[in-house]
């Protein structure tokens, strides 16, 4: 299972650091050919290239002989040349970062890779297993993959109608790493894709459809037939409504509070 590949071509102007990574080296070099007749896009080609530059390595050839076209290009670069203005040519040599690492997961491209590749990933770079991983990279992968462990001996991890067969069947890829007797198996899945949930607009005939909240109304049990009415607001004088009230002591409470004082 992979992630669903853009709908619709990229263009510099709608290119960003997470679609970035849906790219190739040569849709790099078809974006950069508007340079020449965009004004716009040329004024502003620093920060386009600071975008690229979040998922592809950038050279400009200063010297574009054909050896040192070569020498890049073994190492994995595609080499073209832009036209910046009529008089204004460059080289360039461009290569997709690689993700082989787990230093190079990032919120950005943990979204455009499949679970092999992230089971590829953890197989290169693990040890102690999934707890040797440091919070910040467990929660990179989390945000865009669906994570479980156990812990195991090695006859049992396999055992028929187990974790380990429920979790294949369900479409996880799976990670073993031998601890002695025991292994410790990681299961990934791609998470599913959300949508965002739509406003929706109530017409008058869907009025008639809501029920009554009736969630705040008293039981008729609460309901007291010989509770007095309350005043209206034409009824409130100052002779039946105060907004303070004073508690009155007796004089031989005052007098014995006095008495008490005094024998301090």
């Amino acid at each position: 299972m992979t992630r669903p590949m853009a709908q619709k071509a990229l263009t510099l102007k709608t290119l960003n650091k997470n679609n970035v990574w849906d790219i190739q080296e040569n849709d790099i070099f078809r974006m950069l050919e508007s340079v020449e007749k965009d004004a716009d896009i040329r004024n502003s080609i620093r920060r386009y290239t600071d975008i690229i530059r979040g998922a592809f390595m950038i050279e400009e050839l200063s010297e574009a002989s054909s050896a040192m076209k070569s020498k890049f290009e073994k190492t994995g670069y595609k080499i073209g040349q832009i036209q910046i203005d009529e008089n204004e040519k460059i080289v360039l040599a461009i290569k997709k970062r690689p993700i082989s690492r787990v230093t190079d997961l990032t919120y950005e491209n943990i979204h455009h890779i499949t679970a092999a590749k992230l089971i590829e990933v953890l197989d290169k770079n693990f040890g102690g297993g999934w707890d040797s991983l440091s919070q910040s990279v467990k929660d990179i992968i989390e945000s865009g993959f669906d994570i479980s462990t156990t812990t195991l001996p090695k006859d049992r991890l396999h055992k028929p109608g187990g974790m380990y067969e429920k979790k294949v069947a369900d479409g996880y890829e799976v990670l073993e790493i031998q601890k002695g007797t025991w292994v410790e198996a990681i299961f990934a899945k791609l998470k599913p894709e959300t949508e965002k949930p739509r406003l929706k607009l109530i017409t008058k005939n869907d009025e008639e459809d809501i029920p009554e909240d009736d969630y705040n109304k008293p039981d008729e049990d609460d309901v007291i037939d010989d509770e007095p009415a309350i005043l209206g607001d034409d009824n409130i004088t100052e002779d039946n409504y105060r907004t303070t009230f004073e508690i009155e002591t007796s004089p031989d409470e005052e007098a014995e509070n006095i008495s008490d004082f005094g024998d301090e």
